[in-house]
């Protein structure tokens, strides 16, 4: 198990630092001061402590996930699809300047997780819970995205 949560949090935190370095030159940019941002836009700081404390959790989920579940295959299909898309949002938004194609990304990450949520929730039974902190900031996020291409 504890190899297993190490190999998970290094792949997790491993993707997080790819995306925080589009992220932290993408906020300080003229592009992304100029966006008109959504009223309920939590402070900077939050995004590092959300995502710090969400790969925690997800973490530990897949390191039991992949003892607990029957089809390790798809399991492994969620997990990489995830990564994926989670990474790629980074450099789309901030690289690209391309709010819409990140909003339709993040969507997507959003639905991935909900369905990830849902279609091991009978064989993780209440370890699924640690899903939840992911999916609830996804929503937060998602809304926040959506809000900037609407209203820019």
């Amino acid at each position: 198990m504890i190899i297993r949560l190490l190999v998970f949090l290094l792949i997790n935190f491993g993707a997080l630092a790819i995306g925080s370095q589009f992220t932290r030159r993408g906020v300080a940019s003229e592009w992304y001061a100029a966006l008109i941002k959504a009223p309920w836009s939590p402070p900077g700081w939050t995004f590092g402590v959300a995502w710090f404390s969400i790969m925690i959790c997800y973490s530990i989920y897949m390191a039991i996930s992949w003892k607990e579940v029957s089809n390790q295959k798809l399991l492994l299909v969620f997990f990489v699809l995830q990564l994926i898309l989670n990474v790629s949002w980074n450099p789309v938004f901030f690289h690209l300047q391309n709010p819409a194609f990140a909003l339709v990304i993040i969507t997507a990450l959003t639905f991935l997780m909900v369905g990830f949520l849902f279609y091991f929730r009978h064989e993780t039974r209440q370890w699924s819970l640690l899903i939840l902190p992911y999916v609830l900031w996804l929503l937060i996020a998602t809304s926040l995205n959506g809000y900037i291409v609407f209203n820019n």
